[in-house]
């Protein structure tokens, strides 16, 4: 009989996380290689499970091999092992109320799955068996080409998928780990990729060395370390993330507009962002993660302030900084406008952003980004998979354990100068990309 899944409530939090010592909880140890860490907490029969290794597009992309070698190696990762077929594989998983998935990132491989405590050896096993002895059988070897290529055909239709494209092939120069292959070159990719190539990468890529394996909720300390030495024990080899790129330059202005036509579109997406330079760790990295919170996170934000809520062009826009986990990442604005308000648009919000890096934040901004900051922090840790993400991005990004009682002090410690210095050192308005794609007015 089928067990269902246990869902959390958000009431049954992770304990007090006013109480200091967060990080004094978390249990950290190689265990065959793999860097497993466990966080154990009050909620009751659950655990969340997610992973790394370094198997993703760019190391692909570094090797000079198919563009799409990492993406088809890892969807054969749940199509059966040497061991058994994919049926025998959901059943097991189905039976219990377990999940567990496999998704690539520009340089990971992840894993996400959750299970009840009494099935976490079982899940473990089958982490374990997909990742060592994929069957690569052809015939579904086939399957997962032809839905890759499905994927990627939809991808094109897609507004948003279109933009993201565009904005990082013009952001991060060939060669950067961050560099987007076109969704064409994803298409032709496929179309020639061998069965042989992908076992070729699985065998360079995929292995203990470099990957992190978090486990966070009713965990037995003993008993994980015992489950994942036994379920491990042997495997070797695995390569480590691409850490040491040259950070990407900004653009000449010649290079500034690109227009993405995509006729026949109810809405168009606005980008406009440019490389920063930063990798989360750095310095300067917080403070202007800090700046653009009061440019543009959720309502209370500048950019929604004005380009929505007084110029009434947009439902929505934001600013963020992303792709700064191993290398140097970006900055951008990004807004959804309906075709015949794109360029007004365009101009209230290249506007915002004009006055924001001219003139700065001001005290009080700061301190109500401060704690809203602080406080978003605290809620996505108040389950099992918030703080399993949380653990996941911290030592990915190079920072310890330690990093999640110090981060909200780091942020309460930034200061105005602070601030305001970093949004003018590390940011060009007059350099930066500006995309547009979908439905486009007529020049």
């Amino acid at each position: 009989m089928r067990r269902p899944m246990i869902a959390v409530s958000i009431a049954l939090l992770i304990p007090a996380l006013a109480s200091a010592g967060m990080a004094e909880h978390v249990n950290r140890k190689k265990i065959d290689g793999i860097d497993l860490i466990a966080y154990p907490t009050a909620i009751k029969d659950v655990v969340t499970i997610m992973g790394a290794l370094p198997a993703g597009d760019a190391l692909a992309a570094a090797d000079r091999s198919n563009v799409a070698v990492a993406m088809l190696t890892a969807m054969m990762l749940d199509r059966g092992t040497t061991k058994e077929d994919k049926f025998a594989i959901a059943k097991k998983l189905e039976g219990v109320g377990a999940s567990l998935r496999f998704n690539v990132q520009d340089q990971s491989l992840q894993i996400e799955a959750r299970c009840l405590k009494q099935d976490l050896p079982l899940v473990i096993e089958l982490i374990a068996e997909q990742l060592r002895m994929p069957a690569f059988s052809r015939g579904e070897f086939e399957k997962a080409r032809q839905q890759f290529i499905g994927e990627r055909k939809n991808a094109l239709d897609n507004v948003q998928a279109r933009s993201a494209e565009a904005f990082k092939r013009a952001v991060f120069p060939a060669g950067h780990p961050n560099h987007e292959p076109a969704i064409d070159e994803y298409l032709t990719a496929a179309q020639t990729l061998t069965l042989d190539e992908v076992k070729t990468f699985y065998h360079k890529y995929y292995g203990p060395d470099h990957m992190t394996l978090v486990l966070v909720g009713d965990v037995n300390m003993a008993r994980i370390h015992d489950t994942v030495a036994s379920a491990f024990r042997g495997w070797k080899g695995g390569g480590d993330y691409l850490r040491d790129a040259k950070p990407a330059n900004l653009t000449e202005p010649q290079d500034h507009n690109i227009a993405v036509e995509m006729p026949g579109k109810t809405s168009t997406i606005l980008a406009i962002g440019q490389s920063t330079g930063l990798r989360y760790k750095d310095p300067d990295t917080l403070a202007l993660m800090v700046s653009t919170a009061v440019l543009g996170s959720g309502f209370t934000g500048r950019l929604m302030h004005t380009v929505r809520d007084k110029d009434g062009l947009t439902y929505h826009i934001e600013a963020e900084m992303s792709d700064n986990t191993f290398t140097d990442g970006s900055w951008q604005i990004m807004g959804s406008f309906a075709p015949e308000l794109l360029d007004r648009g365009t101009v209230s919000a290249q506007r915002v952003l004009e006055h924001w890096w001219a003139d700065g934040i001001t005290d009080e901004e700061l301190a109500a980004r401060k704690t809203n900051l602080i406080g978003t922090y605290q809620v996505s840790l108040a389950d099992t998979s918030g703080m399993a993400q949380t653990l996941l991005s911290t030592v990915l990004r190079g920072r310890d354990v330690t990093w999640l009682d110090q981060y909200p002090k780091a942020v309460d410690a930034v200061t105005l100068l602070q601030v305001n210095t970093a949004i003018k050192q590390h940011l060009r308005p007059e350099k930066m990309i500006v995309v547009k794609t979908g439905t486009l007015p007529k020049a």
